[in-house]
């Protein structure tokens, strides 16, 4: 069983940053970012790919996301945040087996 530890997220005003970071307990295959708004479904945020990175077109030139693959971790750097990015982040994750795993998430609020 893989568990995903995930950290970083809180309250920050219109037009900042946040820097979420996701350790996964062992080495994973594939790990990326998603979202849930309130009385919306989960989205994808960031994702590593086969051939690089994917990101969900409103996040595109603000997100970025980045690993550190011998420690098991991801980031995602959020700039330039909206209110209505103000969401429950989760991070996900996919193993050799194709098994997908899910962290509890961490709430961003983007407010003034």
């Amino acid at each position: 069983q893989v568990q995903l530890v995930e950290s970083g997220g809180g309250l920050v005003q219109p037009g900042g940053s946040l820097k979420l970071s996701c350790t996964a307990s062992q080495t994973i295959f594939n790990m990326g970012w998603y979202r849930q708004a309130p009385g919306k479904e989960r989205e994808l945020v960031a994702r590593f790919s086969r051939d690089g990175t994917d990101y969900a077109d409103s996040v595109k030139g603000r997100f970025t996301i980045s690993r550190d693959t011998a420690a098991n971790t991801i980031y995602l750097e959020m700039n330039s945040l909206k209110p209505e990015e103000t969401a429950v982040y989760y991070c996900w994750a996919r193993s050799f087996v194709d098994v997908a795993y899910w962290g509890t998430g961490t709430l961003d609020t983007v407010s003034s």
